[in-house]
């Protein structure tokens, strides 16, 4: 299925070495403020922030080490389960914006190795 490789999270451990996605509100739906909120106070502690727009691609991403950890707010449950596993088997954690919470029940997701994992919750979830 994989050709025999291994997926394996990113094992960065500097925020400002790390590149992050993150997923975007569109017109009408979700707190577009509080991602503004959330994008600023993050944007200064990492090399980079991404969009592309697909949970499951990011997810992915992540889990294959292309990213070093993902955030993203009001998704279904079906955007989040088949890349939650794949990130998880890949030696990643996979919460809710809590770090403790189940994002198949919050639709809150956040992501990446455990260090970047517990960065990326101890920034964003005081917003």
């Amino acid at each position: 299925f994989l050709n025999d490789q291994r997926l394996r999270v990113a094992g960065r451990r500097q925020m400002n070495d790390c590149v992050i996605a993150c997923g975007l509100p569109h017109i009408g739906r979700g707190d577009h403020e509080l991602s503004r909120r959330e994008m600023a106070a993050l944007q200064p502690k990492v090399a980079g922030l991404r969009r592309f727009g697909a949970a499951s691609l990011d997810l992915v991403y992540v889990a294959a080490g292309r990213l070093d950890g993902y955030w993203e707010r009001n998704l279904q449950p079906w955007d989040i389960a088949g890349g939650q596993i794949i990130v998880r088997e890949a030696g990643g954690i996979v919460s809710g914006i809590q770090g403790d919470d189940d994002p198949l029940v919050t639709g809150d997701v956040i992501c990446g190795n455990e260090f970047v994992h517990g960065e990326l919750v101890r920034i964003i979830r005081p917003l």
